[in-house]
């Protein structure tokens, strides 16, 4: 079944469900009941389905009922590429999902994959929440067919190994596992570590059969999935802010009254800074879930955060090469 006959067959069912039975008449409810997907990629115990659902309950919240959003998980109405295709066809009004994928549909978006650019996840929802660079990214979702509703978070992404990382130098040749992003490839090769792209429900078996050595995720991540299991170490390299983008259909806003696009906006809001506060609240706890099992965690030194940082310098030129000259200046300013 395609997405928008999906979708079509959600609001008749609501339309039927908004009528009343009164002895053997039926009356129908004097305000239509809508109900629409939003479709993600990852599994349930995430803060990306906690996002997703906080902002289903809130649209539900302030439409007095009206607004019904069903939350798919897992990949059911596709991957992240499918999810974002859909989502500009207007077949899916709503996605939630990492930036990273959505770098092959909107190249500016890159501009999150300069690596260790930032201390805290603090300072990342600092620049991001800025209106001078929300206004400038919100151009770029709707040239691409989309609308930004909003960036949560994972914090940052950090290194799983079997080989423990103390200097740039023990980066070299370890086979770590990326998402199929050009500049995620790029800063591993520049720290001479051996990159591999490949899909993440094969990550899991990869590293059991020393396919791959390593991977890099957000603790969050690492944890759902139990990916510390086959693992000696967690390397806190924080090389990269792990940001949940909340996007709409461009498409499928401009059908919506002011009204309703101002509840859609209403509840996004609320629900971003709710999942930021899971993050936080979450990821101590995922960090002694994986101490207990055994696992080390490493921190780098602000030393050799720098080393790695000047290592992945092609990495930052490439990227102020491809995106928009104001987008990368506005981002980058008081850091480099």
């Amino acid at each position: 079944m395609r997405f928008k006959q999906l979708l079509a067959l959600s609001t008749s069912l609501m339309i039927v469900l908004s009528f009343t039975s009164c002895g053997t008449s039926t009356a129908v409810s004097e305000t239509q009941t809508y109900a629409w997907p939003l479709g993600t990629s990852s599994p349930e115990d995430t803060v990306t389905q906690i996002y997703a659902e906080k902002f289903a309950e809130e649209v539900y919240e302030l439409s007095d009922g009206q607004m019904v959003i069903q939350v798919y998980p897992n990949s059911v109405l596709g991957g992240d590429r499918e999810l974002l295709e859909s989502c500009k066809d207007g077949d899916i009004p709503f996605i939630v999902q990492n930036t990273a994928p959505q770098v092959t549909f909107l190249p500016d978006v890159a501009i999150f994959d300069m690596p260790c650019l930032f201390s805290t996840i603090d300072d990342v929802r600092e620049k991001v929440d800025n209106p001078e660079f929300m206004d400038k990214i919100s151009e770029v979702y709707v040239e691409g067919g989309y609308q930004l509703l909003g960036y949560a978070d994972q914090g940052f992404r950090v290194m799983t190994t079997n080989s423990p990382v103390y200097s740039l130098s023990d980066f070299k040749g370890q086979k770590i596992r990326t998402m199929e992003n050009s500049y995620h490839l790029a800063f591993w090769k520049c720290l001479s570590a051996s990159p591999t792209p490949m899909t993440f429900s094969e990550v899991y078996i990869g590293l059991q059969q020393g396919t791959i050595d390593a991977q890099e995720n957000p603790y969050e991540v690492i944890v759902s999935n139990r990916l510390y299991e086959q693992q000696d170490y967690v390397v806190e390299t924080n090389h990269l802010p792990h940001l949940i983008s909340l996007v709409a259909s461009d498409e499928f806003m401009n059908t919506l009254t002011p009204e309703q696009q101002e509840i859609i906006n209403q509840a996004a809001t609320i629900a971003t800074e709710y999942a930021r506060q899971q993050s936080d609240d979450r990821i101590a706890s995922r960090i002694a879930t994986i101490e207990e099992s055994g696992t080390e965690i490493i921190p780098l030194s602000d030393d050799i955060r720098e080393q790695i940082r000047d290592a992945a310098t092609p990495v930052y030129d490439s990227i102020k090469e491809n995106v928009d000259p104001e987008l990368y200046e506005i981002y980058t300013k008081g850091i480099l």
